[in-house]
């Protein structure tokens, strides 16, 4: 794992206002308000980094690098403090990755599924998906025979409907694997897989740790 792409992200996902704060704002706005209010709650492009970069929030913020407290099957339960506020998480690497054309070099990606007590946000699923994603693409996230939308911003991917979240993590919970597709800048097309095994125990442990 390399901690400091997860510490990255975990500061671009500290900085998010919330969930269900983006969701109120793309139903109640008209067009052109919902794409403002998308945009100001979307995590800042940190998780583009280039490798080797200082985070500068990270190193000033002690705790926060994770520290796992469970593994259950494929995923992985992890707590972290980045810029002072805990996120809890579950995390895990696809079981298979293809590009298309193939064999193009990318990063390693992650799934997540994190709980930040602060914000009142519970279980939110995003992806580092491990290149630059197509500004403006849309990606995919299929799970229980039911595909949801993810909007992109950098090298990550969020539900684009955040109404729907709650019905995705029931559905990633009883599956055995949930697969993902994004598109990059360079017009790469990607399928990654990641195995479910153990979500749901990694999940239930976190709502154990991550109280306030």
């Amino acid at each position: 794992m390399s901690v400091l792409r997860i510490l990255t992200f975990l500061v671009a996902i500290a900085a998010l206002c919330g969930a269900a704060s983006l969701a109120q704002a793309q139903s109640a706005a008209p067009k052109g308000a919902k794409d403002s209010a998308k945009e100001a709650a979307k995590p800042a492009p940190a998780p583009a980094a280039k490798p080797g970069a200082k985070p500068a929030e990270p190193a000033a913020a002690g705790g926060a690098e994770p520290t796992l407290i469970g593994q259950y099957g494929t995923w992985g339960a992890y707590t972290a403090t980045p810029a002072g506020r805990k996120v809890c998480f579950a995390l895990a690497k696809p079981s298979s990755s293809k590009t298309n054309p193939p064999n193009r070099p990318r990063d390693p990606a992650y799934a997540f599924v994190s709980t930040r007590p602060a914000e009142k946000v519970v279980n939110e699923v995003s992806i580092m998906i491990g290149y630059a994603l197509k500004p403006g693409s849309e990606s995919s996230l299929e799970v229980g025979g039911s595909s949801f939308a993810m909007y992109t911003q950098g090298d990550g991917l969020w539900i684009k409907n955040a109404a729907e979240e709650e019905q995705m993590v029931n559905a990633m919970r009883k599956s055995a694997e949930v697969t993902v597709k994004g598109i990059s800048a360079k017009g790469t097309e990607t399928t990654d897989v990641f195995s479910l095994k153990g979500l749901a125990q990694a999940l239930d442990r976190l709502a154990q740790d991550c109280k306030r």
